[in-house]
């Protein structure tokens, strides 16, 4: 009677165990896909190393990697190249969406993979060296950088035929770009495809190298599932757009200097300075352009000093002037070419003509308080502690803020009314009522 009950259980069990495999079986093999947009960054490095890994580890069929970028860094991008050609899954890269693009860096990348597709109306190429200016490099300079371009070029076309050879060497050195029907003829690109389901169907049964090994890749009832961001990984790449980081660092500036003009309040310097921290994080995983950079920090030199030096605005149109051009050429450099939008600079260039026109109208009107006034009207006058003094603060007097010092050296809290004893230029002494 046991034997029989054990021999039920283990017909059972196999009956299991075959419907389980079947199951299986009829998922179909398991393909990831991973979304990579925007500048070479160290997010997305990380992002591509992180998807490769994840695809090992789940055994998948192979790794679509969905490339849409201006370009970015050149230490980045053969990082990022070793990732992919050193992988244990096969690596298909697949520029999208339509419209999109695999400039500059995005071309090396896109011949790293094991296949390379193009959607529709995108375009691949236009890899050639200039310098961070956006301009032509020395030529001494230019020819080590383009050959050592043209000789990582050249290894990443090399099985795809002389003409693909000739044409990756040509993006190099004659900024040559391809649509996809082009990159396709030339064999720069393995299929061109309008989907993610039309790229599967056409890589069933695709023949790839991986690691000196020839795979058939079997995509035709395949799994799919998207590798995601971490949250983290969302911010980053978010703060990581061009605009966003020179808009980070225009706010920031911006408060900070609202701070200077309005003090005591600390909360707009505060602020100002982590989107400023922020923001300059942001801009150092882009590739800068050093004169546009320049051209920015001495625009906010420029407003800073027209706080101090009232010109009645010359300082403020020239330091405007100054950040519009910075702005225009701050991301266009050797690596890649990214134009923030003009909407967006002209609305910071306004936001900028707005705070200043604030502090200019503040300083105008202690200016006029001075003559008629003099020492002899402050000095007497009570008022009220806007900032501790200890013994430095922020005092009101007469409806407009003063920096100030306590007397006698000793603390007065905030909300303490005080009386000036002395005035020098715009600063006051005050002691305790």
């Amino acid at each position: 009677m046991k034997r029989r009950q054990v021999g039920a259980v283990l017909y059972l069990l196999l009956i299991f165990l075959q419907i389980f495999s079947l199951t299986a079986y009829a998922q179909g093999p398991k393909v990831l896909v991973a979304d990579v947009d925007g500048p070479v960054t160290p997010v997305m490095l990380s992002f591509i190393e992180r998807a490769i890994d994840q695809a090992e580890a789940d055994r998948a069929e192979l790794l679509v990697l969905r490339l849409n970028t201006p370009g970015g860094s050149v230490d980045l991008t053969k990082r990022i190249m070793q990732a992919i050609i050193n992988a244990d899954v096969p690596v298909v890269v697949y520029v999208w969406p339509p419209g999109g693009f695999a400039a500059s860096a995005g071309t090396f990348i896109t011949l790293a993979g094991h296949a390379a597709a193009m959607a529709p109306n995108t375009s691949i190429g236009a890899a050639s060296p200039v310098d961070a200016n956006g301009g032509d490099v020395d030529e001494t300079l230019r020819a080590k950088i383009e050959n050592i371009l043209i000789a990582d070029i050249k290894g990443l076309a090399e099985r795809r035929g002389e003409k693909a050879i000739e044409w990756a060497q040509q993006a190099v050195t004659e900024a040559k770009a391809a649509s996809a029907q082009e990159a396709l003829e030339l064999g720069v690109i393995d299929f061109i495809a309008r989907d993610l389901s039309d790229l599967l169907d056409q890589l069933d049964g695709f023949t790839v190298e991986v690691n000196g090994q020839t795979k058939t890749l079997s995509t035709g009832d395949a799994v799919i599932s998207f590798v995601e961001r971490t949250s983290l990984e969302d911010l980053l790449n978010i703060i990581a757009n061009p605009s966003i980081a020179l808009l980070l660092i225009s706010i920031g500036t911006l408060a900070i200097i609202y701070e200077i003009i309005n003090p005591g309040g600390y909360l707009s310097g505060i602020i100002g300075a982590i989107l400023l921290l922020v923001g300059l994080y942001a801009v150092g995983q882009l590739p800068v352009n050093y004169a546009g950079l320049a051209l920015i920090l001495l625009a906010f030199g420029l407003f800073v000093a027209e706080i101090f030096t009232p010109t009645f605005g010359a300082l403020t149109a020239t330091g405007i002037a100054a950040f519009i051009v910075g702005a225009l050429i701050l991301f266009n450099t050797s690596e890649f070419a990214y134009e923030i939008p003009t909407p967006s600079i002209v609305g910071i260039a306004f936001s900028v003509a707005a705070i200043m026109g604030f502090g200019m109208r503040k300083v105008i009107q202690a200016m006029k308080h001075q003559p008629t006034t003099g020492q002899e009207g402050l000095v007497g006058a009570t008022g009220v502690v806007k900032a501790a003094l200890d013994p430095d603060g922020i005092v009101l007097v007469w409806g407009e803020r003063w920096q100030a010092t306590s007397e006698d050296g000793q603390p007065i809290p905030e909300g303490t009314k005080v009386k000036v004893t002395a005035i020098d230029g715009f600063h006051l002494t005050v002691r305790r009522l």
